[in-house]
């Protein structure tokens, strides 16, 4: 017996009987396995390995170009994963599928976070970061091949926000706890910008909830390990289900849609509209990896696949390249 094979044990012998299970992993393409790692972890590994990962460093999570401490999409993926975790240890439930669904929750997210998001999706008429997402691990990268990821990673990314809900309990932990996570850190966030102070936060929240972010996370964690535990679900109480709710709307009303950030996300939403003009007008002007993927997904396609993969920064750059003048020095 090697390595995966008694991990793959132990699984059985320590998680709950609703965990998801790693020898039980599908995937479309069959590969040989690994000697030491088992399926979760194997796609955990490609995904933090993975380009579109290390994007999120610099992608907006709610402040465009921020200070040092603020949050972006890749701490916000990381505190996703943390949240989640800690869930799915005290469910007995499998931490590396966990894992490998936070991390790749997010990155189909376009440059300037959702402000890209609804720009792209004006333009083409549909856009929507998590199927995005599931778009770059199935045929984005490695050049064009994927990932090649197991499907209950696959589902858990796809479905962690919209309509439709992910088969397995990993999948919803992490649909949640991505809630979870943003609320609390773009809260913070909102103090340290000033825009909002924990006394304006509605009594009903505070009083549930409280007011510090740590202690918020705790006690939503907390309720939902409580309420789930023993059941093939997970659950939240009523309410905190209802406090959080009335957080969410809260933090879209002070914070989200505030005015004080509406120059920007004008600002970057017509960088998002003239680089896609651009290379509409100018297809040859896009990388070589991308016009070899045109007759495969066609022009409008490959556009938006270039334009939701870039940076803030490089957006940023890009739109000065191509519409500003640059400045004569005389020689």
């Amino acid at each position: 017996m090697n390595i995966r094979e008694r991990i793959e044990e132990q699984e059985y012998k320590m998680l709950s009987s609703f965990a998801s299970k790693s020898r039980e992993a599908i995937r479309d393409k069959e590969e040989e396995a690994c000697e030491f790692r088992t399926a979760f972890q194997r796609d955990r590994d490609r995904l933090i390995h993975s380009k579109a990962f290390r994007r999120l460093k610099h992608k907006t999570q709610v402040y465009i170009s921020p200070g040092d401490h603020y949050r972006m999409r890749m701490t916000h993926s990381l505190e996703v994963s943390q949240i989640s975790r800690t869930i799915a240890r005290g469910l007995m439930l499998n931490e590396d599928l966990i894992e490998a669904i936070a991390l790749g929750h997010d990155v189909g997210h376009t440059p300037f976070g959702h402000v890209g998001e609804y720009a792209l999706r004006e333009i083409i008429g549909r856009y929507h970061h998590n199927e995005q997402s599931l778009r770059v691990v199935e045929h984005l990268e490695r050049s064009g091949r994927g990932l090649n990821l197991t499907l209950e990673v696959k589902d858990g990314i796809l479905n962690h926000t919209g309509v439709n809900k992910p088969f397995t309990l990993e999948g919803n932990v992490v649909r949640i706890g991505d809630r979870i996570a943003y609320l609390c850190h773009d809260y913070d966030d909102g103090i340290r910008a000033g825009m909002i102070r924990t006394i304006d936060l509605p009594e009903q929240v505070a009083k549930t909830l409280g007011t510090n972010p740590s202690n918020m996370i705790t006690v939503m964690v907390s309720d939902m390990i409580r309420s789930s535990e023993g059941h093939n679900e997970i659950c939240i109480s009523a309410i905190v289900k209802n406090a959080m709710e009335e957080f969410r709307e809260f933090m879209f009303r002070k914070v989200y849609h505030s005015a004080d950030l509406e120059p920007d996300r004008k600002k970057a939403k017509y960088i998002i509209q003239k680089l896609y003009e651009y290379f509409t007008v100018h297809p040859e002007s896009l990388p070589r990896e991308f016009l070899e993927r045109e007759s495969l997904w066609g022009l409008d396609a490959t556009i938006v696949d270039y334009i939701a993969g870039l940076t803030d920064s490089y957006a940023i750059h890009l739109f000065e390249e191509l519409f500003i003048p640059a400045k004569w020095i005389a020689r």
